[in-house]
């Protein structure tokens, strides 16, 4: 075959603007039997069970692999196309066929314990400890049967997790509804201009409304029409469901709930052939959490403390409602428009009295100054192949030495999964066939609005909050200084501290001398006023016992559909059962959230959307550790932010977590601040 593949190409960064998909399976005719060659070489009975040895063959083919794969993935995620689809499903077996029997080659797994551990050096020896785990988990020690049939479960999960997450992508793609600019009464106008723009592409008169985040938070929030809220509320919540209008015109297909109770079935299986209980054990074998029990225990511990809070945030709705809104009876569509009308009410301000100061690159120019105080970094643009034109590609230096780079995809588009993310492009490496130094690359993913009229984007203090989280994820992966693939950056990271950096960021855009510098208004250009800021300020914990609660909620119910074996099956009966227990608002009974709840069946987050929480607990007690530093105008201190790069973020997964943290703070991490942080200390 031709080597002339953009695949294929390793010399730099992805050349995301010339792959296509029928560039995917010759690369991967290309790919495998290489790694396949690699991994014969590395297990021959003759080849030395020497860490760098097996790492210069074996280590250096599966990262092209991955490298490779990772750029379709990555393809597949934020321009998605009915070609590049049908590429991807066609290879997808072909990659985890591969990476299935990789992780359970007991030749391999017969090697690393052959290796000479006091021959490693730190880095190496953590990565060692982790990989004999993985092998355990990845199915080493089975054998005959079991082993087949653990290699099937992972082929068939892959092969499920992929159309659950495509029936999401085109349930929310494919919905829209035309209203007229009366029934878009109390929407903010950058919506209604964008919705007309929609339709008028369309060659139609009205508005065209869908499914993103952008269009449908806006509207919950702030459209006058109930009618209008409960239509777009029903759409949202019965997405890729038997309750959606899509389905019940005859898109049957477009259901997820066999593929969730096949997803859950598979999980159970690989669980008792691997020898654990549950699928949950398996999932905290890798983290920091002990147990299933230890986790839900957390969790009903925080749900007994945030729920008078929540209780209280619901009276107050219903009062408000019924005295200023006319609502005696409020529904799940009211909520998000009563809670907020009484914040307006109360603090004088709204969301949108606040977007318009928000441009996006103002936003970006204030995060980026963060950054390079906290971190002594520089941020400058710099140029790589992108996948769409409102790609940025942004490099990061310190006293001139390149640390990192990262692409920046900020807007919400067609063909585009919804949500935020980082994901790694490559990782900081000291390679073994080189003797070089290959720096990381990451990819900031977020779905923000559009700019209108010729204007920048506008984001809303949400969307800038999500940014720095994105942020925090990317600098954890690229300000690294561990040289060992598989522990430098996030890799080999606790799932349940990995959140740890990017709720750390989310601080600053509470602090005024970091969102000071982040502020111009659309019109204006003048900052945010600081009487602005205050109410912003006074308002932050408005209704945070019943946020905390929704978050227990999805925690427990992934807890529990992952721990409770058969009975997950009937996973609707375990949502109405958690919320029964902590939520203090019920939901329709025809709602139908699992269905879309990509974290946990899309990804990798079964069994660990509790970290959310957890992690929440390290990065507020990290983060008081810059309020107890900072300087008498609020600025963070520049000594504190080393210290926490240097225990934290430079030593990436190569250490446990915990040791970390401990590093960091000097003592194990308490719940306090995170009680502080949200306003959690007094009824």
């Amino acid at each position: 075959m031709s080597l002339n593949n953009p695949l294929l190409d390793f010399s730099n960064h992805p050349l995301f603007d010339a792959i296509k998909p029928a560039h995917i399976a010759p690369a991967l005719d290309h790919m495998l039997p290489a790694a396949d060659a690699a991994l014969e070489q590395v297990t021959a009975a003759d080849f030395p069970a020497e860490w760098t040895a097996i790492a210069s063959v074996l280590d250096v083919s599966t990262e092209k692999l991955s490298r490779a794969w990772g750029a379709v993935n990555h393809l597949h995620a934020v321009a998605d196309t009915p070609e590049l689809r049908a590429a991807y499903t066609e290879a997808l077996p072909r990659v985890t066929e591969f990476y299935t029997r990789l992780g359970a080659d007991e030749r391999l797994y017969a090697k690393y314990k052959a290796i000479d551990v006091a021959s490693l050096n730190a880095e190496q020896r953590h990565a060692h400890t982790l990989a004999m785990r993985n092998f355990v988990l990845s199915g080493a020690e089975l054998v005959g049967a079991a082993k087949e049939r653990f290699a099937t479960i992972q082929e068939r999960q892959a092969e499920v997790s992929q159309k659950f997450s495509e029936n999401v992508l085109d349930a929310t793609d494919q919905w829209s509804a035309i209203v007229s600019t009366e029934e878009l009464a109390g929407v903010p106008d950058d919506v209604v201009q964008t919705t007309r723009e929609a339709a008028e592409r369309d060659g139609v008169a009205g508005h065209k409304l869908n499914l993103k985040m952008p269009c449908y938070l806006p509207i919950m929030q702030f459209a006058h029409s109930s009618a209008l809220r409960e239509k777009l509320y029903r759409a949202y919540a019965t997405r890729a469901s038997d309750q959606s209008e899509a389905v019940q015109a005859g898109k049957a297909e477009q259901d997820n709930t066999q593929w969730v109770k096949e997803i859950l079935a598979l999980r159970q299986e690989e669980a008792q052939l691997l020898g654990y209980a549950n699928y949950a054990e398996v999932s905290l074998a890798a983290k920091m959490a002990q147990s299933p029990a230890e986790v839900m225990a957390f969790l009903r511990d925080l749900a007994k403390r945030a729920r008078p809070y929540a209780e209280k945030d619901v009276a107050e709705m219903r009062a408000f409602a019924a005295e200023h809104l006319n609502l005696q009876d409020p529904q799940p569509w009211d909520w998000p428009y009563i809670g907020e009308k009484l914040k307006e009410a109360r603090y004088a301000f709204s969301e949108q009295e606040v977007k318009p100061y928000f441009t996006a690159p103002k936003v970006l120019a204030g995060l980026f100054k963060i950054v390079e105080t906290l971190f002594e970094v520089s941020i400058r643009r710099d140029a790589a192949p992108v996948w769409h034109p409102a790609v940025e590609f942004y490099r990061m230096e310190r006293a001139g030495q390149l640390v990192g780079q990262f692409y920046l995809d900020p807007g919400a588009r067609a063909g585009k999964r919804g949500g935020a993310w980082m994901d790694d492009v490559r990782a900081r490496w000291l390679r073994p066939d080189t003797g070089t130094l290959q720096t990381p690359v990451a990819h900031l993913v977020c779905n923000f609005a559009e700019g209108v009229g010729g204007k920048p984007p506008l984001l809303t203090h949400d969307d800038v909050i999500t940014l720095f989280h994105e942020c925090g994820h990317g600098l954890h992966h690229m300000l690294t200084q561990v040289n060992e693939r598989d522990v430098s950056g996030i890799s080999g990271v606790e799932w349940d501290a990995v959140e740890l950096p990017s709720q750390f960021m989310e601080n600053f855009c509470w602090e005024w001398s970091v969102l000071r510098h982040m502020t111009a208004h659309v019109d204006t250009g003048e900052p945010l006023p600081r009487a602005l800021f205050d109410k912003m300020l006074a308002a932050k914990n408005f209704q945070s016992g019943l946020q905390t609660l929704r978050q227990i909620e999805f925690s427990l119910v992934d807890m529990l559909l992952h721990s409770d074996g058969d009975k997950a099956q009937d996973f609707m009966q375990v949502l109405r059962d958690v919320r029964a227990e902590v939520a203090v608002l019920q939901s329709p009974a025809w709602g139908r959230t699992l269905h879309t709840f990509s974290h946990i069946f899309a990804g990798g987050y079964a069994a660990g959307y509790y970290s959310y929480k957890w992690a929440e607990v390290l990065s507020a007690d990290a983060y008081a550790a810059f309020e107890e530093t900072a300087g008498a105008d609020g600025e963070p201190s520049i000594d504190t932010g080393r210290r926490y790069r240097e225990t934290i973020l430079e030593v990436g997964g190569s250490r446990p977590a915990m040791a970390s943290f401990k590093a960091f703070r000097g003592r194990a991490p308490q719940l306090d601040a995170l009680l502080r942080h949200q306003g959690m200390t007094q009824v």
